[in-house]
């Protein structure tokens, strides 16, 4: 009979199955090496998630929780739009650089096209919804541009986070990032925190009829 595992053990069989995910992709990841890294058995990885294919929708899970929680309380706020953009982007650089294997992990997970669908709702279903609700509100009340719609904006403003996060953490997108902004820009946090907040900023606020070139 296996070991009943405690809920720290538990955590830490995540952990090495996110870090191996991030380093090896799904199709050269084994569960046998995930349990010699966690240091238990096959069986007992086995006992208590199934298969791999459960096994990564769980390292997921784990790595969504806690920037779940955060975007849920920042979003019942009040708060003026651009201190949320601005929370939110600090918040997303930290994360971005102390969790820099659950977000290779969410690099790699692209590779599953067989499972794109259920993949992508499991990480971004929830962003998704939040900032669509997020986004509508702030427009109801007048403080964002009403010649938008929520549900691209809040795509668009995703993906410009998901990328900046991936800049932080994926060889590929680092290298990018410095060719456009200097070889020292990952370590200018503050600096880039602002401008992209500034770059948002325009795009939230400016409507087509108040634009103009000279």
């Amino acid at each position: 009979m296996l070991k009943r595992l405690t809920d720290e053990k538990l955590s830490e069989i995540l952990e090495c199955g996110i870090s191996e995910f991030a380093e090896r992709g799904f199709e050269s990841t084994s569960m046998k090496t995930v349990a010699e890294r966690a240091g238990i058995s096959v069986g007992a990885l086995y006992k208590y998630y199934g298969d791999k294919d459960a096994f990564i929708t769980a390292c997921i899970r784990r790595c969504t929780e806690g920037l779940e929680s955060f975007l849920t309380e920042m979003t019942a706020t009040e708060d003026k739009p651009l201190n949320y953009l601005r929370s939110i982007i600090k918040t997303l650089l930290y994360y971005s650089r102390e969790h820099g294997s659950y977000i290779k992990m969410y690099h790699r997970v692209t590779e599953l096209s067989d499972r794109a669908g259920e993949l992508a709702g499991e990480i971004e279903g929830f962003t998704s919804r939040l900032y669509r609700e997020y986004l509508t509100r702030a427009q109801a009340a007048g403080d964002i541009r009403r010649d938008i719609d929520p549900a691209l904006f809040a795509f668009f403003f995703d993906s410009l986070l998901t990328v900046t996060q991936f800049s932080y953490s994926c060889p590929y997108y680092t290298e990018r990032m410095k060719l456009y902004a200097g070889e020292d820009i990952l370590d200018r946090d503050e600096y880039v925190a602002e401008q992209l907040l500034r770059f948002l900023e325009s795009a939230f606020t400016l409507e087509e009829k108040d634009i103009v070139h000279s």
